[in-house]
């Protein structure tokens, strides 16, 4: 308070106030930053500059990943109080629930993935689901395959009507993209757009097998679940779409220009610290 009004009211009369030493004083307005004073100043700008980037959504535990991805040492606690202090803040989820009515799955279906999540290769284990995204033109429908793996949206489909054909688009992309016709078990609710013999009769020619959750139970579909509400957090809660076609547009641009890109990211670098790690091994094996 002293230096910013020190061209209004004499040093030594406010010091005097506020029962400062002129010294203490002038010590404090000569001394200069110490080196983590400096460290955590430009720390704080590059956040700023990836907060822009990010449009504002991303809080202190994505800021710390993308940090970490750009080869920043600091841990997780300095960056939330770094944030905190700058206010520098992400988009709270909100969490809403919704009922909705479970179809009769095909015989001999079953939950093949038991809220394993994880996978150890790509294109093994596939989740996918549907929601819908508000516009002034009404809504409009979202599907995506989701791979464990990666997480990669490996295929996707928007549409004005939750159909057959939403969830049959979206899987064809997915298998248009797989390098090879290698089994893979893929996740879905138990929707009837999933339990229809159409769509049944579609993954088994392509190798696919398909994987039900329980009745009433969201929390088998995690993974999917997951990536609807960040999107949601991300995206779409903070736009007013107009039309469908605006609406298309911008998730298009979230999946392929945000979400696979900052993935393909995170394997790389998960896949380069397991490379260096074996070598170690090798090495002092």
């Amino acid at each position: 308070m002293i230096q910013r009004c020190r061209d209004a009211f004499p040093i030594r009369v406010m010091c005097r106030c506020l029962r400062v030493s002129a010294s203490g004083y002038y010590g404090w307005a000569t001394r200069v930053p110490s080196a983590r004073t400096a460290e955590n100043a430009r720390l704080v700008r590059r956040m700023r500059a990836l907060h822009a980037e990010h449009d504002g959504v991303i809080g202190s535990p994505r800021m710390w990943e993308e940090l970490r991805y750009a080869g920043e040492r600091c841990g997780r606690h300095r960056v939330a109080r770094l944030m905190r202090r700058a206010g520098l803040q992400g988009v709270p989820q909100r969490r809403r629930w919704r009922r909705k009515t479970s179809g009769v799955p095909p015989a001999g279906t079953q939950n093949h993935l038991e809220r394993d999540f994880t996978a150890t290769a790509p294109n093994t284990k596939w989740v996918t689901d549907i929601t819908y995204i508000r516009t002034a033109e009404h809504w409009l429908y979202l599907c995506i395959v989701l791979d464990l793996y990666s997480g990669l949206v490996v295929g996707w489909s928007m549409s004005p009507r939750q159909d057959r054909q939403l969830v049959v688009q979206a899987v064809l992309m997915a298998v248009w993209q797989r390098p090879s016709r290698t089994p893979v078990i893929l996740h879905s609710d138990r929707g009837c757009q999933f339990t229809s013999d159409e769509y049944q009769q579609f993954l088994a020619a392509h190798y696919i097998t398909s994987s039900m959750s329980a009745v009433g139970s969201c929390a088998d579909n995690a993974a999917a679940e997951s990536f609807f509400g960040v999107l949601k957090r991300e995206r779409v809660n903070r736009r007013q779409y107009r039309t469908r076609a605006e609406a298309r547009a911008d998730i298009f641009d979230y999946i392929e220009r945000w979400h696979n890109p900052r993935q393909r990211r995170r394997l790389a670098v998960q896949q380069e610290g397991e490379k260096l790690l074996t070598q170690v091994s090798a090495e002092t094996g």
